[in-house]
């Protein structure tokens, strides 16, 4: 038998977790300061208001976070109604007039001045406990349409409607990444997912093609560089300073994407501005964190103590990560641009709050995977589908 290697540090999967968030804040704070001081000067006399906004909302999601991280995630369970009820109403006070604040031809907001509430990301939230708790409840039952499928989709279609309406395609977009994933770990079947995926993808070209203005983001996608001084040209200003960054980058402050080259360059596109000033070892440090995080996150699902607790890290982890692909596909040109900021890196107020509050949650299940390992194999329902692709431990050696 070998000895004990001393030298071995065990990452488990709430210190990656808590790592991982770390570092993706810490870049989000350097780079938003990088990228704003221009936008800041514009709108407010001053270099630092939107640096010390982003500062004043990662403290708000620090403290959030941490109190997610000390509440029993089954907690969350008692709310699984009110939660997305409260939401909704959210999504419908948004869009009258009066009282829902309009920016760049969308109502997402409540609030005044820089101080702004986005509903729809709380939606997010609402709806992974909605169906992480039905699904839990109804584990049995997934193959019977009417118990897990209809209300799951009835609540998916009634929040798509009212986010629709803002308009926000993107966090419509994230919310069906979010909702197809916890119906694929929670067992509906497969003949079932793949109808409805096909369904939504047609849903999803008609709703671009029904407005103008999608119609024009969809159609540049296609051919940015035929629209490059219209609709093309935050994707091809994009692509252009993520080229221009090379290896090493161009240094921080330094690219022209903070001067006005580039539309909302710390907010949507703010990963344009990392390749630009930090070059690919950025780009590849920021893919690099997000994948340990879908890692990370997957581990903390499969060892779960119960099918609830199971669920909730699915969604947590799909949201995050299905975000975080469709703001990185934007900006390089792969995806159409919808207007959704890079989780824990982009300047996102509310967005980023709450993210940090969902990261706590999933941390407290990560720490009753630690304490008490034990009670999953009795009480898990079933084995997840995803189990097999996710290994069983991490180490990392100093020699």
């Amino acid at each position: 038998m070998d000895a004990p290697n001393p030298h071995r540090v065990v990452i488990t999967p709430l210190k990656g977790i808590l790592i991982v968030v770390s570092l993706l804040c810490l870049i989000g704070l350097v780079m938003v300061l990088a990228s704003s001081s221009v936008s800041s000067i514009a709108l407010y006399h001053s270099p630092w208001v939107i640096f010390i906004l982003q500062v004043v909302w990662m403290l708000l999601g620090a403290v959030l976070c941490f109190i997610g991280y000390r509440i029993d995630y089954h907690w969350w369970r008692k709310w699984r109604v009110v939660l997305p009820g409260l939401c909704l109403f959210a999504l419908t006070v948004v869009l009258l007039p009066g009282i829902g604040v309009s920016a760049y031809g969308s109502s997402r907001w409540v609030g005044f001045g820089p101080v702004r509430i986005q509903p729809s990301e709380a939606m997010k939230l609402a709806m992974i406990i909605f169906v992480a708790d039905l699904i839990a409840r109804r584990a049995h039952q997934v193959h019977v349409a009417k118990k897990v499928l209809l209300p799951v989709l009835l609540l998916l279609f009634v929040a798509s409607v009212l986010i629709m309406k803002q308009p926000d395609m993107g966090t419509t977009m994230v919310l069906w990444a979010i909702t197809l994933a916890l119906l694929f770990a929670g067992g509906i079947p497969m003949k079932t997912l793949v109808k409805l995926l096909g369904v939504l993808a047609v849903l999803g070209v008609l709703l671009a093609y029904s407005d103008p203005y999608r119609r024009a983001r969809l159609l540049s996608f296609i051919n940015p560089w035929a629209h490059a001084s219209s609709s093309g040209y935050q994707v091809v200003q994009s692509i252009i300073g993520i080229g221009a960054g090379g290896t090493v980058g161009a240094g921080l402050g330094v690219s022209s994407d903070a001067w006005g080259f580039l539309p909302n360059a710390h907010t949507d596109f703010i990963f344009a501005v990392i390749g630009h000033e930090m070059g690919f070892i950025g780009v590849f440090v920021i893919i690099t964190l997000f994948t340990a995080f879908g890692w990370y996150g997957l581990r903390v699902a499969t060892r779960a103590p119960d099918t609830f607790g199971q669920l909730l890290a699915v969604g947590i982890t799909a949201w995050i990560l299905s975000q975080a692909v469709i703001n990185i596909g934007a900006t390089v040109g792969l995806m159409p641009v919808t207007g959704i900021p890079l989780p824990f890196v982009s300047y996102g107020g509310s967005s980023l709050s709450i993210v940090m509050a969902a990261t706590g949650i999933l941390a407290n299940i990560a720490k009753q995977v630690e304490r008490q390992p034990s009670l999953r194999a009795a009480s898990l329902t079933r084995r997840p589908r995803y189990e097999k692709f996710v290994p069983t431990s991490t180490t990392v050696s100093f020699q």
